[in-house]
């Protein structure tokens, strides 16, 4: 029988997740030598090394390995039983932890706030990467849900569209072609071009429509943000194909206008998305009711409306949104 506490079991699992005796302290708001005491002392009684060092790094042995594991799954099982004591109560309170590709931080923290608001004992976190690193997180299984538009091919994933994510053809609001409508894409591909880097989705997306007409665009630049790209177009330096999300909702006093092109938009999907298999939260549960109640409003409107929202999720008396 391992003779270890709780605390030991926190104290080791931060180290090896941070890598440093030192980060871990931050973390925990302990000293340094703490932190090392709580670590040799569950060392002796595992009665094997959890740690090697080499220089400056901390590297986890093959019990090091077993044991954080084990640490990741039991703080799991707690955060499980919080929230479904918390809901025993009738309380919806607990952790929720979102990783999304960088276009959608143009509209999810519009949702999570009145998610918010509706349930103010849920501690979130949010990650906003690019694509790859999103992909290498649902791997790992670092977080309770993930929201991309363009799925992993090489893991076995749950994956649930919620809203529609559609890919348009954005100019400055005073190009010579705003207004006209029904463009030929061929009429299209004579314009310069400002484009993703390489392997975007939305790239991909874009390519495919041109190559089954056989046709190519000139790329005057490749940028690897929206941002990045927007600013070029106000600038005046070509087109691009973004996701309608990247603009403003109400475009009538907007820099941008997307053109009337055939083809376009091109269809796509914002997916909610879990390892298979995983069993989610009553948090993520929760959430992922709540996208579905609200999405279809969302792309219509640019709000949620937590008043009918309350009639499909239940609750207490329904609240404005502000």
């Amino acid at each position: 029988m391992i003779h270890a506490t709780l605390h030991q079991f926190k104290v080791f699992e931060a180290t090896a997740r941070l890598g440093s005796f030192t980060r871990a302290a931050e973390e925990l708001y302990l000293t340094q030598p703490t932190v090392s005491m709580q670590v040799k002392q569950l060392t002796k009684s595992i009665g094997l090394p959890l740690f090697e060092q080499v220089g400056k790094r901390l590297y986890l042995t093959e019990a090091g390995q077993e044991l954080f594991s084990t640490c990741k799954d039991v703080f799991t099982r707690l955060e499980q039983l919080e929230m479904s004591v918390a809901n025993l109560k009738g309380m919806k309170q607990g952790k929720l932890k979102l990783a999304v590709i960088t276009t959608a931080k143009y509209f999810l923290p519009r949702l999570l706030g009145p998610f918010c608001q509706k349930y103010p004992g849920v501690d979130m976190s949010l990650i906003v990467t690019n694509h790859e690193k999103v992909i290498d997180r649902l791997a790992n299984n670092q977080d309770d849900l993930y929201v991309m538009s363009q799925l992993p091919e090489h893991l076995d994933v749950h994956a649930e569209p919620f809203m529609d994510n559609p890919l348009v053809v954005v100019a400055p609001r005073h190009h010579p072609l705003a207004g006209e409508r029904n463009l030929s894409l061929k009429r299209i591909s004579e314009e310069t071009f400002i484009m993703r880097e390489p392997g975007s989705g939305t790239r991909r997306a874009f390519q495919k429509l041109l190559d089954e007409q056989e046709l190519t665009v000139k790329v005057r630049l490749e940028l690897g943000s929206n941002e990045a790209i927007k600013q070029a177009i106000a600038g005046g330096l070509g087109l691009s194909v973004l996701s309608r999300h990247t603009l403003p909702f109400d475009q009538d006093n907007s820099e941008f206008t997307t053109l009337d092109v055939e083809g376009f938009p091109i269809p796509r999907q914002w997916y909610l998305v879990q390892l298979a298999g995983k069993q989610p939260s009553i948090i993520a549960s929760t959430f992922h009711d709540y996208l579905k109640s609200v999405a279809h409003h969302f792309a219509e409107t640019g709000t949620v409306d937590l008043n009918n929202l309350e009639l499909k999720l239940g609750g207490s008396q329904p609240v404005e949104a502000r």
